[in-house]
């Protein structure tokens, strides 16, 4: 006898960790206009392994969940984080939820409406007389280090016999 294929297409059946569904995490997670995507991070270190099944972007822990993302470019840390948090919270049965920005998409030029034109700009640099490879940088002042002659006061006699601090004579 066939059962039900098992819900969100996941041939394994639900995906749940310390009573976490993981599917419903990653379905809320990457619903966040903020959210390109679940990633498990530049050296896959978010990521949850199941039986035949692994879980990149979430990883359950038994006072946290941690989420990576790659975030949506020019869209401020604190908002994405704030979309994903009141996305998951209800999910994660009271475990705190830590954010992992991985990565972000490729700038596209366009500037989202809650953004102000000129908070978002290129990282372009401008060189002297436009000459690509040639410095943009002011010109260089080499500095030098003064160091001031010791305190009579503050340095011992080191050419007198006696103790040290003592006048002599």
């Amino acid at each position: 006898m066939t059962g039900p294929a098992p819900a969100r297409g996941n041939p394994a059946g639900p995906a749940v960790v310390d009573g976490v569904d993981l599917d419903a995490v990653v379905t809320a997670a990457r619903s966040c206009a903020a959210v390109d995507d679940l990633c498990p991070g530049p050296w896959g270190g978010v990521v949850t392994y199941l039986p035949g099944l692994q879980v990149p972007g979430v990883r359950v822990a038994s006072d946290h969940v941690v989420i990576s993302v790659r975030g949506r470019w020019a869209v401020p840390a604190s908002e994405l984080a704030g979309q994903v948090r009141a996305a998951v919270t209800r999910l994660v049965g009271g475990r705190r939820v830590d954010l992992v920005v991985a990565d972000l998409t490729e700038a596209t030029g366009q500037v989202p409406a809650r953004v102000q034109s000129e908070e978002v700009s290129s990282w372009t640099t401008s060189s002297p007389g436009g000459v690509p490879g040639a410095s943009s940088s002011a010109p260089i002042t080499p500095t030098v280090a003064v160091i001031p002659p010791p305190s009579p006061l503050a340095s011992p006699n080191l050419t007198s016999s006696g103790p040290v601090g003592r006048p002599h004579g």
